[in-house]
């Protein structure tokens, strides 16, 4: 079972840890030192941005990371997307990592994933639906948001995490379900 905790600057370690991994940092393209660390991940953890980072704890042990925010938080992204989908503000969005290379594969993305996506449901009663982009390449990726029920709505060309993906992305989507 997934259960959460806000990302605290106590975290950064295992932030750097985990993307430092070869399977993290082919996709997350991030630097790894601390001060890096701090420079992007400080301000959500400190409630400066809307933004948020989520530690997936597996049985208490953390296991991934989540980010979330809202589209309309960021209208910068909401006019790059456009052309792609039309995408409503108060939809969500989440980006994710398993940190432990052993854990990949085993089913953990998907219900990170899952887990995540069903505390927005409940966090963010106004949010209809949840959209994610992947870049087209990270197979791994969008097959867990296909396991964690998200259905490929859109392809097109967005700017990537990683300047030597291509720029075509896979746009997954999940509505909120009736009565939620």
């Amino acid at each position: 079972m997934i259960t959460w905790r806000r990302v605290t600057e106590d975290d950064f370690p295992l932030l750097r840890r985990w993307l430092s991994q070869p399977h993290v940092a082919r996709w997350w393209n991030h630097e790894t030192e601390a001060a890096a660390v701090a420079r992007d991940f400080g301000p959500v953890a400190r409630g400066e941005e809307p933004a948020e980072d989520w530690l997936a704890l597996l049985d208490g042990v953390p296991v991934g990371l989540v980010q979330r925010c809202l589209w309309g938080d960021y209208p910068e992204y909401l006019t790059e997307i456009a052309p792609v989908l039309e995408v409503p503000g108060a939809a969500a969005t989440i980006d994710y990592l398993v940190g432990d290379p052993a854990l990949t594969g085993r089913g953990v993305g998907p219900l990170m994933i899952r887990a995540m996506i069903e505390r927005t449901w409940l966090d963010h009663p106004g949010t209809p639906c949840v959209v994610i982009p992947v870049v087209a390449a990270n197979q791994a990726s969008w097959r867990a948001l296909e396991k964690a029920g998200l259905v490929r709505v859109a392809e097109g060309e967005l700017e990537p995490d990683n300047p030597i993906d291509d720029r075509l992305h896979y746009v997954y989507r999940i509505d909120r379900p009736t009565g939620s």
